[in-house]
C-alpha cells in the first residue's frame, strides 16, 4: 500500500479533465464496486493505490478519482460547491481547508 499524496482539505486539479476540486476523503486503495470501475474508470488506474472523493469546483458534482490523475492546484480562488460546508471549514493561508469533523 502506498501513502497518499493528498490530504483531506487539499485543493487539487484533475490532469485529464482539467477541473479543480477539494479532497473530502482518502481511500488507501480503491473502495468502489467492480461494476463502477469497469464502467467509469476506463483508463484502468491501479486499485492498489490511493483514491479520493473530490468536490468539484463551480459544480454540485462529487467525483471518485485515482491519485495518478491528480496534481496540486496553485490557484488561490476558493472552491465553490454547495456541500463544501458539510465537510470543510476555513481555508488556511497555505490554501488547505480544515476538516469540519475529526478524521479517523
Amino acid at each position: 500500500m502506498q501513502l497518499a499524496k493528498f490530504a483531506v482539505g487539499q485543493v487539487i486539479r484533475h490532469m485529464k479533465f482539467d477541473y479543480r476540486g477539494v479532497v473530502i476523503d482518502v481511500d488507501p486503495i480503491f473502495m468502489g464496486s467492480e461494476e463502477w470501475y469497469e464502467e467509469v474508470a476506463t483508463s484502468r488506474p491501479p486499485k492498489d493505490r490511493p483514491w479520493y472523493r473530490v468536490l468539484v469546483d463551480n459544480s454540485d458534482a462529487e467525483t471518485y478519482v485515482a491519485e495518478r490523475h491528480l496534481i496540486p492546484d496553485m490557484d488561490e480562488a476558493p472552491i465553490q460547491h454547495p456541500d463544501l460546508d458539510d465537510y470543510l471549514s476555513d481555508i488556511s493561508d497555505e490554501g488547505v481547508y480544515a476538516p469540519r469533523h475529526a478524521l479517523n
